[in-house]
């Protein structure tokens, strides 16, 4: 039975500023997903970049986050949190400058390898710190659902700030944006920030470690490689390595004292039922956000930085459904305000899968926020749940976890339904006599193309691509659809937590990790 004792006290106003610093780097590294691309072609102009060399500098960041989650996630349980997210603040900031000032292709892929690795250690950290410094049920999920939504805000900011940058400074000031709030987390995290660390951790298992990261880079390359060019033997073999190292660092894990990941944790329906539901749920917004924004920039003839101001009220929805979920997870259980906030994605993605290409621009921008708005009950409630379910001296690992079904999530949207859109595009597409391949590809290749034809021979050309990259985006509505009905069915199936209001004993660290979670 309970005791005044065993009630999490409240977090005071020193833990809500500590969460406005973490929430800081957060921001930083969704606005670092978009804001690259706009610097492309000036970076090009300015280091003349190989093509392989420009794929490098574009998704080494990625591979490397993603390579390197799991690993720094446990090691920030081993050396203590705050430390590790101080260290990788200082290396996130002396990489920002490195990639800012680099005049050589070479020289920026090295800042960029670096900038990954650093942003690996920042993103388990802060979440892990999150559910020490709230242990109050209904606080920490305020608190999630604060720190999930400066996500979605960077992504839609990064097209407005890094396009106002580019217009009256150079390429690297994109990269500067990261030195003050580095710098600002440097001051403020050993006085805000409270230090955590698991006492009885066992020595880190480097081959794990290094298990992990080549288990997961064959995979992430195989899965942008399909994205762009379809199926190719090379991405394939990648895909196959990447599982078959997978299986052998899974049962690595089974024999170890102090795994690099505890698959104990995978017992528990709820905890298992919530990341397949955020993976598949990033694995829609992936996809999403690819065809939106170019729908937006292709398709509507917006510029950068005006596509970017049309993505923020599915920011502002994000936000609003992020930060109510909590309070109505205090009243109704959790799993149906998930599963409602699903059913209103759905019905975003249904708008989206009906837009035309000649006066869709309203109904998509309409849709997406509904597709968004109707995911921040997952997003929030549903990482408090994986986060929560761990015992306080694994939530770094609980963390990176989450943060790596997000991360695989997002890369398989933008394979999987990225190449729909590709496929349907491709097969859409009418093309004049003598226009080359690559205007059967993409869309900006063939509006790229169109440059040099006659008008009437440009406008149809532009029209049929227009009119058949719409149509893959109505596909991936479609999917869009169904995957986010079956999820709210699984959700309410499967997640049977009663309300956080409901005056339920808080789960400890004691406790099995199936009962705790449950």
């Amino acid at each position: 039975m309970s005791t005044i004792a065993d009630i999490p006290a409240k977090a005071g106003p020193k833990e809500w500023l500590g969460l406005a610093v973490l929430a800081l780097p957060t921001l930083l590294l969704s606005i670092d997903v978009s804001v690259l691309h706009l610097a492309v072609p000036h970076i090009s102009e300015a280091l003349n970049p190989s093509a392989s060399q420009m794929l490098w500098i574009i998704d080494i960041y990625g591979f490397l986050i993603a390579g390197f989650l799991v690993t720094m996630g446990t090691l920030g349980d081993r050396i203590g949190r705050r430390k590790l997210l101080l260290i990788g603040a200082a290396a996130f900031g002396l990489a920002s400058v490195a990639a800012a000032y680099a005049d050589d292709p070479a020289l920026l892929i090295a800042a960029r390898a670096l900038l990954g690795i650093a942003g690996a250690t920042l993103m388990p950290s802060t979440l892990a710190l999150i559910s020490n410094m709230f242990a109050d049920a209904r606080q920490r999920g305020m608190a999630i659902a604060i720190w999930v939504t400066m996500f979605s805000v960077g992504i839609a900011l990064g097209p407005v700030v890094g396009g106002a940058m580019l217009e009256y400074f150079w390429w690297g000031s994109v990269f500067l944006l990261g030195v003050p709030i580095m710098g600002l987390l440097l001051v403020a995290g050993p006085v805000l920030l409270p230090e955590y660390r698991d006492e009885n951790a066992g020595r880190l298992d480097l081959t794990s470690a290094l298990l992990s990261l080549v288990a997961i880079l064959p995979v992430i390359y195989g899965l942008k490689e399909l994205a762009k060019d379809g199926l190719a033997v090379l991405p394939l073999l990648a895909l196959v390595a990447g599982a078959a190292l997978a299986v052998v660092f899974v049962r690595r894990q089974r024999t170890l004292d102090s795994p690099l990941m505890d698959f104990r944790l995978f017992r528990n329906p709820t905890f298992r039922t919530a990341l397949v539901t955020l993976l598949l749920s990033m694995l829609v917004a992936g996809g999403t956000y690819l065809l939106v924004t170019q729908y937006l920039q292709l398709v509507g003839g917006l510029s950068p930085m005006t596509a970017g101001l049309y993505l923020l009220p599915a920011a502002f929805a994000l936000i609003v459904t992020s930060v109510v979920s909590p309070i109505a997870a205090s009243r109704f259980r959790p799993a149906h305000v998930v599963a409602a906030g699903l059913v209103v994605s759905a019905l975003g993605h249904v708008m989206l899968a009906t837009a035309d290409s000649t006066s869709g621009i309203a109904q998509v921008v309409t849709g997406f926020a509904f597709v968004y708005g109707g995911g921040g009950p997952l997003v929030a409630l549903g990482t408090d749940i994986v986060v929560g379910s761990a015992p306080p001296e694994q939530a770094g690992s609980a963390s990176a976890v989450s943060e790596t079904s997000t991360e695989l999530g997002m890369a398989l949207g933008v394979a999987t339904l990225g190449s729909l859109g590709a496929a349907v595009y491709r097969a859409g597409v009418e093309l004049p006599p003598g226009v080359g391949e690559g205007a059967g590809d993409t869309l900006a290749g063939a509006l790229d193309a169109a440059k040099s034809l006659p008008a009437e021979v440009a406008s149809a050309l532009a029209d049929s691509g227009r009119a058949a990259f719409t149509d893959g985006m109505n596909a991936v509505g479609a999917v869009g659809t169904l995957l986010a009905l079956g999820s709210a069915v699984m959700v309410a199936m499967v997640i049977k937590s009663p309300p956080t209001g409901a005056g339920e004993e808080p789960a400890t660290g004691d406790e099995p990790l199936v009962k705790a979670a449950e």
